[in-house]
């Protein structure tokens, strides 16, 4: 009797290890031997994807950049009303899951002012720091006029707080009604009745053409961050040339960076783009440009910016802030800033002098610099 249970609970064991044996060759068939181990996940617990392989559902997969840009509200002179000329350009920074959704955004706008006098000169101070309503914040004033007591600033991330989670879909179908003529698309949301009272089209607009637009960044990017630097500085007044009337022309430079990064604080992705706007007057101060046409960035332009013509390397400005991009990748805010530039002239004071940019950028990158620190700076 011993010796049958013995004989018994060996036959047994090696049933059990055929049984094991069997379940290792079809996990090995089905592909799932190659999951990673439970060891390899991070600190947070999600899984540490291999760079270019799928982000988890609510993870960061894509980061994108989406602008709308209207110069209808600048002014012609009449009476004792100067002209001035009047960029508003609405910014939307997002980012994306492996399902389209928004898992982070930035909602900002640079509404930037370039004002002249009687003679048609300069008034405003071309060197003056350019905030937008974001960095403004209470100094924008919208407190005060609004209903709910909310600056504009606040309403822009109660509006983003809502996106999140969201897809593009979901965030088009927000249910919207006039207030008035200004205000054609104001929330009808009950979630949002009480911290958002602007027109959100433009928003809307943006989001969407961000994420249209977005681009992979590099597995476990966990901040999204936004950048701008606007410059007024070649806004030009009536002048004369070799003789020839030079008519008044404000220019807007509203560089804007968008990046994702890591857990240790380096870029895992970024786009980098630039609104350069002009408005131009006559000289009895009318504005000459139509304030209803659309205005592209450089990246929007791609060839028809005209640099590659010019360009000693034959690369447009959209190739080279991709390079740029590009080469930021992998970097801490510390070795970007570090980079070596050379001045090439006046208007070049800092070209890349890194022999793997030589190739690829010859533009002056001291504003997409400052840009990317920015959005080190501002990320979440």
């Amino acid at each position: 009797m011993k010796m049958r249970k013995m004989m018994y609970a060996l036959l047994v064991s090696m049933v059990a290890v055929s049984m094991l044996a069997g379940c290792g060759d079809k996990k090995s068939n089905s592909g799932d031997s190659n999951q990673p181990a439970a060891n390899e996940s991070t600190n947070n617990g999600s899984t540490n994807n291999a760079a270019g392989s799928e982000a988890a559902a609510g993870q960061i997969a894509k980061i994108g950049l989406g602008h709308i840009t209207s110069i209808g509200s600048s002014k012609d002179m009449e009476g004792d009303t100067m002209a001035t000329a009047q960029v508003d350009t609405t910014i939307v920074a997002a980012a994306f899951d492996k399902d389209g959704k928004v898992v982070k955004i930035e909602i900002d706008n640079a509404q930037s002012k370039v004002s002249y006098d009687k003679d048609m000169q300069v008034a405003t101070d071309l060197n003056a720091e350019n905030k937008t309503k974001v960095e403004l914040g209470d100094e924008y004033g919208m407190k005060k006029a609004s209903t709910i007591g909310k600056e504009w600033n606040e309403q822009a991330k109660a509006l983003g707080d809502w996106m999140v989670g969201k897809s593009i879909d979901e965030i088009k179908a927000m249910k919207t009604k006039k207030k008035d003529d200004h205000h054609p698309a104001v929330p009808d949301e009950a979630d949002l009745s009480s911290t958002v009272t602007m027109n959100v089209s433009d928003f809307i607009e943006g989001v969407t053409e961000a994420y249209d637009n977005a681009v992979d960044v590099q597995a476990g990017a966990e901040k999204l961050g936004l950048g701008t630097d606007i410059s007024i500085a070649k806004s030009k007044g009536l002048s004369s040339k070799d003789g020839q009337e030079v008519l008044p022309a404000a220019e807007v430079n509203t560089v804007m960076v968008v990046t994702a990064f890591d857990k240790d604080g380096k870029v895992a992705g970024t786009i980098i783009d630039n609104a350069q706007t002009k408005v131009n007057f006559d000289k009895d101060g009318k504005v000459t440009s139509d304030k209803n046409a659309e205005i592209k960035t450089k990246v929007e332009l791609g060839d028809e910016y005209g640099m590659k013509k010019a360009s000693s390397i034959g690369k447009d400005w959209y190739e080279q802030a991709k390079a740029l991009g590009d080469w930021m990748v992998g970097k801490s805010v510390d070795e970007i800033k570090g980079m070596k530039t050379k001045q090439k002239d006046e208007a070049h004071p800092a070209v890349p002098d890194e022999a793997d940019l030589t190739s690829s950028v010859t533009i002056s990158v001291q504003d997409y610099i400052a840009g990317l620190v920015e959005s080190y700076d501002n990320a979440k």
